[in-house]
């Protein structure tokens, strides 16, 4: 059996299954993970999500930001849709709702100790230990199969940029969707910084990369993430990223995780992909 990673699929089908074919990917003796966000943005989200979905308990994959903008769309109406939105394909489905119940049961945070992985879309934050935003990722799932409506209703926003297990509830599970699905950057003392998007390199002087924090808690398991295209393929023996950006005119990347294997990558086959400044 062999353990793959692939990054955000952003509606990537064409690439996505050309990559399970350079894979030579068996659903009934390999197993995949994916990094969410496996639509939007991209021309086939439809697609995506129903082939992820038939492939049943071969797939382990967390919830993405993305994702998550799509469940909000589908449970609190069309105000929270944008203009770049590419989700009329899944929202119009005949199998929409089985589509949604789905992917709203996704988790935030996956891991294999066979592997000695774990899984989230975008990043954990400084001030948590493992047990912690494992409680949190329950916490998150369990509120948005409870209530989806008031979960996602307070969902957006950027603050709190600080932890403190006095939070609200909804102060509580924000910071952590926020950690889970849209973390790049974090002060010196630990402060979310979301609103800057682009690489390490141009990153104003006052922030690091999440998983450079000095005042990380130590996780001891490789952090297979994806979300940060700008940052592109990452691989240390601590940290994996893997979103290189296909919905962009990028890449789609697979990484062995259960032995040491060689980066396997399919280029964007569209002939006018998207623009990520624009």
């Amino acid at each position: 059996m062999a353990i793959y990673a692939i990054g955000d699929l952003q509606g990537c089908y064409d690439e996505f299954a050309r990559l399970l074919d350079r894979l030579a990917f068996d659903e009934r003796r390999d197993h995949l993970w994916l990094t969410g966000d496996l639509v939007n943005r991209g021309p086939q989200s439809l697609l995506c999500l129903r082939s992820v979905k038939a492939l049943g308990s071969a797939v382990t994959t967390v919830l993405g930001n993305h994702d998550l903008h799509l469940l909000a769309i589908a449970h609190l109406g069309r105000q929270h849709s944008r203009p770049d939105d590419t989700l009329d394909d899944i929202l119009g489905a005949p199998d929409r709702d089985e589509l949604l119940d789905w992917l709203q049961r996704q988790p935030l945070l996956q891991q294999d100790k066979r592997i000695d992985c774990l899984m989230v879309h975008a990043g954990l934050s400084p001030h948590w230990d493992k047990r912690t935003a494992k409680q949190l990722a329950q916490e998150v799932s369990a509120a948005l199969i409870a209530d989806p409506m008031s979960f996602l209703a307070a969902m957006y926003g950027d603050k709190p940029t600080r932890w403190s297990s006095t939070l609200s509830e909804n102060d509580r599970l924000r910071y952590a969707v926020n950690c889970f699905t849209r973390l790049r950057y974090v002060t010196a003392d630990g402060a979310l910084m979301l609103k800057y998007k682009g690489p390490p390199a141009t990153a104003p002087a006052d922030v690091i990369p999440w998983f450079q924090s000095p005042l990380r808690a130590p996780i001891k398991q490789r952090i297979v993430f994806g979300h940060w295209s700008a940052l592109g393929l990452y691989a240390t023996p601590e940290f994996l990223g893997l979103d290189t950006g296909c919905v962009w005119g990028g890449a789609l990347t697979a990484a062995r995780l259960d032995q040491p294997a060689p980066i396997m990558q399919v280029p964007c086959t569209r002939a006018h992909p998207l623009d990520p400044t624009a």
